[in-house]
Order: C-alpha cells, then structure tokens, then sequence
C-alpha cells in the first residue's frame, strides 16, 4: 500500500481481512524513537511553513492540501510533546494465491477495487516480487520497507483484530472467542476489563459450554491468569495433565478433606476462627440435606465447633492457628455430650453419623492429604456419589476462596464452577455461590458458572442475582422448553431466540449489555481441540492415535503411592 485514506475508523482493515479469496493480509509495525521522530516533525512543518510563506509571497494561490497537511503536523507535533502518542512506520502489504495466471490476474482486480473503496493506493511490487513473498510470510521481516507513519490513534484504528460489531475494547488480558457470525470479523473479550470479571454459560447439553469454558480457561493460562475448577465429571483431566496442573480427586481412595482445616494467616486482623465456624454451619447444613437448622440447632452447633476447637488446643489467639485442626468425628463427639449442647446436638450428631462413620466417612476420615497449589488446580468430584457432589462442590470452592482473598497473592484469577445447578439446588450452596459472585472482583478475580439447565440457574431469586453479577454472559444452543425462561432473564429479541433454537455445535451469543451483543462461531486450534473436546468419538480417535504414555517405573525397592489416580478394580495394596 503507498496511499493512505486521511481519517479511518476503528476496523477499517476488515474487508481485507474477510476477503473471501486467498489474501495475506501482513501488517509490519515498527516504533520511531521520540528523539527522531520530533526531529522529523520540526523539519516537515519547517518546510510545509516555507512553502506556504513561498506561495503568498509570491501571490500564488493557497495550497489546502498544504495547510491540511501542516496541521496534522502540529496535531501530531504538540501530541508527541505531551506524551499522549507515539510515532510508528507501518507497512501494509497483500500477497494474492490464485491456481492459474489467468484466475490471478481476476484476483488482482478484484482486490485493487476492494483497496480503491478504503481509499487505499494498492501498487504491485513488480520488480520485487521475491522480498514481497518473504514479507508476507510470518518471519516479522519487512524487505520491501514500503512504510507510512502511523501515530497512536491511527495505528490502534489499524489493528487487524478489531470487529466493528463489538464496540467494548479488548483489554491486556483479551481472549479469542471465535469469528463473528454476522460480519466473519475476529471477537476478542477481556473479561477482566468490564465492570466485573464474572461470566455465566448457558446452554442445553451437547451444544458446546464445556468446550468454550475449557478453551477460555486454556488461553487465559497462556496469559499468567490462575485458573481453579470445580468438575463434577473429570472433564478437565487432559487439560491439567497438558499444562502441569494439580488435580484433587475428592471421594477417591486414600484422598482426605478436613473442613476444620484453618487458612494460613496472611497478616490481617480477621477472626480466621470466627469465619471458620461460620462455613462450618454452611456445610453441615448442606450435609444435612439442605434443611434450614433450628435457631436451637445453630446454637448447639456454633457452640461445639467452638469447644471442638478448644479441645484440640485452637482459641481466638493467632499463635494456636498453626496447631493440628480437629476432625469432624471430633465435633460428633462433642455433640453427643448431652450435659453441653442438649437434645439439638444429639440430633445433629445422629444426622451427621454417615459422614463418621457411615457410608460417606472416607472423604473425612482424616486430615487434608493433598492441598490445591498451582497455576491450575482441578477439583474432581467424579468419584463422589450424588448424594455428596453438593458437598464436595461446597469445599471445593471454599479451598479455592481461601488463595482468591489471601491479600498477599494478589494476582488475576479464574474460578470455574461445572454444572454449577449441583450447588444452586441446594439453598447454603447457592446463598455462598452468590456471596462469591458478589466479592469476586475486589480479589481481582472472575467466577464462570457453567451450567445446562437454566431452570435451577434462572428459577430463584439468588441464581437471578449471580446473572445479573456477570457482565459477560454466554448462550449456547437452548432447548425450546427453556428458551422462554431465558429470552426473558436476558432480554432476548426475536431474532435471538430464533438463533439460540437453531444454532449448531460451537455457536453461541455473547450477552454484555444492551450495546455489546454478538454471535459468534467458537475457533480452536488442532491441539487445542484435542485437550478441551468432550466428544466421545474424538476421545476414541484421539486415544487410539496418542495413546496415554506409560508411567516410569519405580526403582527396585520402592513403594509407588497414587492419591489420586486409582483403577476401582485392583487391589489398593
């Protein structure tokens, strides 16, 4: 390109970069030292003024494109003096491919047209076609230096990756979502730039949420962004063993929680033992099945998790945080203390007897084994029977607040909570999803509620409060049953539940207020799609051309220990 339009918008490069044929499309950019850049300004308005003097002078008549020019000049002079812009020499070159000369020769007029409508002057490098090809190849070499200078604005207006569509600016931490589904322009979101950094994903099963959340979660790690899930069905296994995760396989054999677990004290005031004993009651009365304990009952309890903590040597003093935390048969124990707690502990006591020893006791049977580190840590609750996926959920997101509002680790973080409706049906889970939602954002953190039934999501007052706390909301294809559910909870227009209806596998709606709405097909590469994909055909393709590497054997004398996988018929010993 040698001419330039004088005014562009933002996005005025995508009819080049959607061109329907086979056009390469290479923007080389390079930055002018402040130093030479003002020297070049002071000369160019020194010459445009001599000429200007030159042509009144002479009684010529007056040179506007002069004067046009020696205002930009002066523009861009006074912008560079206050530090508001920079200098850059930009090359804009377009390589065509066509199978024969012929079709070639079509392909050039069609494109020169396309460049004459931008305003653009599109020359062919005739006698430098060799270092045109080079240039045009992914090597950041530019060899024909065929330049125009670019400040600030103009070069941002340029950005290849910019859609029109959607008006809110990606920010450091932008993310490829796919390819406009209106225009075939690129969108990119940053979800840490909007107002809150919360995201909901909606969509019947099958149409792809898991896909999307996992590709997202991916290329936010490429970016330093910490990443914590909750996976009620191992989904994330191939993702965390790509990148060096963590994985807890909560319900698994050998695995230990211990609720009683005190954070590590990060230095502040807070009553860490105080805030403990009110997550207690939160999960025991999910334990319970949900039920709404009695003002006689939460006394009763809030007193022995007390005393449960004193007997163990824990008080309100910082010094004893560090000491070995009791277990939760402890606190049975001190139910069960008639004289103490009365006829409410021994009902609570009663109740909470499967998880001591009952059926569901392994999971508590013993001080944590594995604690979550890392820059992706998945928390796998597969191995959990439905009756304790609430449950598992429920500590699961309580580990992963503790790294989100420890202030000393201050960092960008996600928490990814899979089919999240396995907590919102139960009232605690949902009333401590919506306190997350809420206070996400001072921690410099964003919460991703992913899940297939909207019903659970949309149907109480607190899963509307955790949608109306996204700014970033995310609609996949939608069975008719519930399209009327969520056309009204996200103010859908016609032509949006129709598309919702009818939209294929990986095509979704970006839902960001009434001004950022777009449809979009989700874009993923080869080796991505092989770490996020659930399809249980590729699965089988994938295994069978890549199959899972043997683990190294153990020297001669050693015991090899797995905490977390385990082949549920073979012999634990």
């Amino acid at each position: 390109m040698t001419g330039y339009p004088r005014e562009v918008g933002a996005g005025w490069l995508e009819p080049l970069l959607t061109y329907p044929g086979h056009l390469d499309v290479s923007l080389h950019i390079e930055p002018i030292p402040q130093q030479v850049a003002a020297m070049r300004l002071r000369r160019q308005l020194a010459r445009l003024e001599s000429a200007s003097r030159s042509d009144a002078a002479h009684g010529r008549l007056a040179d506007f494109a002069a004067e046009a020019a020696a205002d930009d000049a002066t523009d861009l002079a006074d912008s560079l003096a206050r530090g508001h812009g920079r200098l850059f020499k930009v090359g804009l070159y377009l390589t065509i491919t066509a199978a024969t000369e012929p079709e070639l020769a079509a392909e050039v007029e069609r494109v020169r047209a396309l460049a004459s409508s931008l305003l653009l002057d599109a020359q062919p490098a005739t006698f430098r076609a060799l270092q045109g090809w080079t240039t045009s190849l992914p090597l950041g070499v530019d060899s024909l230096r065929a330049t125009r200078t670019f400040d600030t604005t103009a070069l941002a207006a340029a950005f290849p990756f910019t859609s029109p569509d959607l008006p809110a600016t990606a920010g450091e931490s932008g993310v490829l979502y796919g390819l406009s589904a209106t225009s075939s322009g690129v969108v990119v979101w940053d979800r840490y730039a909007q107002d809150n950094h919360n995201s909901v994903v909606l969509a019947r099963s099958g149409a792809g949420k898991s896909f999307f959340t996992k590709l997202e979660a991916l290329r936010l790690l490429y970016q330093g962004v910490e990443v914590a899930v909750v996976d009620p069905e191992d989904e994330y296994a191939r993702l965390a063993d790509a990148v060096g995760g963590t994985r807890l396989h909560l319900g698994a054999a050998g695995v230990r929680w211990n609720p009683f677990d005190l954070p590590a004290s990060h230095g502040s005031q807070d009553d860490v033992l105080s805030r403990r004993a009110m997550f207690l009651q939160t999960l025991i009365a999910t334990m319970l099945g949900g039920a709404k304990l009695t003002a006689q009952a939460r006394a009763a309890l809030d007193s022995a998790i007390i005393a449960t903590y004193q007997a163990a040597g824990i008080t309100r003093d910082p010094a004893t945080w560090t000491r070995p935390a009791p277990l939760l048969a402890d606190l049975v124990t001190t139910l069960t203390r008639k004289e103490s707690e009365g006829q409410a502990g021994i009902e609570l006591a009663a109740q909470l007897a499967p998880y001591v020893t009952g059926s569901y006791r392994e999971l508590f049977d013993g001080p944590t084994t594995t604690h979550p580190a890392g820059h992706l840590t998945v928390f796998c609750l597969r191995d959990l029977p439905e009756e304790m996926k609430a449950v598992g959920t429920l500590l699961a997101l309580d580990a992963i607040w503790r790294r989100v509002a420890n202030p000393r680790d201050r960092k960008k973080r996600l928490v990814v909570v899979d089919e999240a409706w396995l907590l919102m049906k139960e009232p605690e889970g949902a009333r401590f999803l919506f306190r997350m939602a809420k206070a996400a954002r001072k921690h410099w953190a964003g919460l991703a509620v992913v899940t297939q039934d909207a019903a659970d999501l949309l149907g109480s007052e607190l899963g509307q409060a955790i949608v109306a706390n996204a700014a970033s909301q995310i609609l996949l294809r939608q069975a008719p049953q519930a399209i009327g559910v969520v056309g009204d909870a996200f103010d859908l227009t016609d032509g949006e539940r129709q598309f919702l209806l009818t939209a294929e596998r990986g095509e979704a709606l970006l839902v960001a207020g009434p001004a950022s709405r777009i449809a979009f097909n989700i874009v993923a590469s080869p080796a991505e799609t092989a770490l996020v994909t659930t399809d249980p055909a590729q699965l089988a393709e994938l295994e069978q051309h890549d199959p899972p590497p043997h683990p190294p054997a153990a020297p001669p004398g050693a015991i090899q220990i797995s905490e977390v996988h385990q082949d549920e018929e073979s012999d634990p010993l």
